[in-house]
């Protein structure tokens, strides 16, 4: 006799949620502790938006009253003469200088910081890596002013060397020629800015750098790949949407630096041919600069140029936002 009959009256198996379904179960939160959380959160993220939305619209409208008032094309304009009858003044010199020196910071702290990362990460010995670090951590603490004064008494009168021989080697381009003088120009500005943003493009690439899966390294060098060729095929694609953020955490702070542009360079409002010409302006700069003897008028002028600098901001954040998109395959979440 066959003792291994079916039971056809047991009890189905109990239905289990569907890995969707479990992620919409999760989404609404059911003990006190997530409601709290959930909420706190949501409020913080609302909040943020509404100041800068608050932000935005003080900029526009205080922004507004002084354009209407401008007998000059704000956009277009060479001059900044907010005590005239009429007013006269325009962004094109601090657009122009804001751009440029932002531009030579990023050519140089870029390269150099991801290849101190790197340096830091996969070549250097760990208690040679442990200082060098700590260093960089310091230069990140040192306040503006005091690069402001160290690009003045230091940095200004060592850049001779340095400006003769781009005269005498890219002079033909007209960019680069120097006639003598000072090197308060737009080119010291973006050195120094350049050294002010290293430490925070070093230390998030760094960080970056190291969430590079062990395996995929592995991997490399068991195919026979150098130290470099893991590198190039490994680390680098890995973090280069970390590597992306952080210049843009750098170039953040290269547009908006204050006080150690003011003390560096000489302000005029002419677009010299030459880099290495002493003059231009920056957006942060001439707010710093004018602020505290401005009128109404002027305040409301410099307010408008503000909302321009706070809207080029917004912008290189969105394209750094579109060009992390289309690399997300590179990004440590979905490794």
């Amino acid at each position: 006799m066959d003792i291994t009959t079916q039971n056809t009256d047991a009890p189905p198996p109990a239905h289990r949620p569907s890995a969707a379904g479990q992620k919409r179960a999760g989404r609404g939160a059911t003990r006190p502790g997530d409601r709290i959380f959930l909420g706190l959160s949501r409020g913080s993220g609302i909040f943020l938006l509404v100041i800068m939305a608050a932000i935005a619209g003080f900029l526009t409208y205080r922004a507004s009253i002084a354009i209407s008032n401008d007998h000059g094309n704000f956009l277009t304009t060479f001059e900044w003469n907010t005590n005239l009858t009429p007013p006269v003044f325009g962004i094109a010199v601090l657009a122009f200088g804001t751009v440029v020196s932002s531009i030579i910071a990023m050519a140089i702290a870029v390269p150099v910081a991801v290849g101190i990362a790197l340096f830091l990460t996969h070549y250097s010995p760990r208690r040679l890596a442990g200082p060098i670090a700590y260093v960089i951590d310091l230069l990140a603490a040192v306040p503006s002013i005091v690069y402001g004064l160290w690009g003045a008494l230091v940095l200004v009168p060592h850049m001779d060397g340095l400006f003769g021989w781009l005269n005498d080697y890219l002079g033909w381009t007209g960019v680069f020629s120097w006639q003598g003088g000072a090197s308060r120009s737009l080119v010291t500005v973006g050195i120094l800015l350049a050294i002010m943003i290293l430490p925070i493009i070093t230390n998030v690439s760094r960080e970056v750098f190291r969430q590079v899966p062990q395996t995929h390294e592995e991997a490399a060098l068991a195919l026979g790949a150098t130290r470099w060729e893991v590198i190039r095929m490994a680390v680098l694609p890995f973090g280069r949407s970390g590597v992306i953020s952080a210049s843009m955490l750098g170039l953040g702070r290269a547009l908006g630096e204050t006080m150690a542009v003011a003390t560096v360079l000489s302000p005029t409002f002419d677009i010299q041919t030459s880099l290495l010409d002493p003059g231009g302006g920056t957006f942060a700069q001439n707010i710093a600069s004018k602020f505290g003897e401005a009128t109404d008028q002027g305040r409301d002028a410099l307010i408008a140029s503000g909302l321009v600098l706070f809207v080029i901001t917004l912008l290189v954040n969105g394209a750094a936002r579109v060009i992390i998109a289309r690399r997300k395959e590179y990004s440590g979440a979905n490794a």
